[in-house]
């Protein structure tokens, strides 16, 4: 096969990332740069990128879209907890507080352990509770990702 002679003119810079990468791989300097022109002159190869992409921003639109949702979730399920707490828990008189406060301490640390075991089991109660009241149909794919571990709130 014969083969046409260019003379080009590149930035210096490009010229030794091309020397280092010849040398790492091993291969001439015109196989890399007509690899990367068949590569450029390709109509299917931008396609195919542009679709690889697509692909990835998708789905991290949809990633994103489940942390949105799981984020207003807690923020609901906070401000609902402690506008119930304080509305509804009576005052305590001076001569308990001591004795709340040491419970208090005992039922935090209750409260992290359980957690930290719930945690470490990679359970999402907030999931659990989306998943109990609205359950994915089989073939969304939004239900393929949280089957494929992408975990985002647990």
């Amino acid at each position: 096969m014969s083969r046409a002679r260019l003379n080009l003119f590149i930035q210096p810079e490009h010229a030794r990332r091309l020397d280092e990468l010849a040398v790492h791989r091993g291969v001439s300097k015109s196989s890399i740069v007509a690899a990367a022109l068949a590569s450029f002159l390709s109509p299917d190869a931008g396609d195919q990128r542009e679709a690889a992409l697509a692909r990835r921003l998708d789905r991290l639109s949809r990633q994103f879209d489940k942390l949105d949702r799981d984020q207003n979730i807690l923020i609901e399920t906070m401000s609902l907890y402690v506008r119930y707490f304080l509305t509804v828990y009576p005052a305590m008189p001076e001569a308990q507080q001591d004795a709340a406060r040491a419970q208090g301490k005992q039922r935090f640390a209750q409260f992290v352990d359980q957690l930290a075991r719930h945690l470490q089991r990679g359970h999402s109660l907030v999931r659990e509770v989306h998943e109990e009241w609205f359950p994915a149909p089989q073939d969304d794919p939004d239900a393929q990702d949280a089957e494929d571990g992408g975990r985002h709130v647990s």
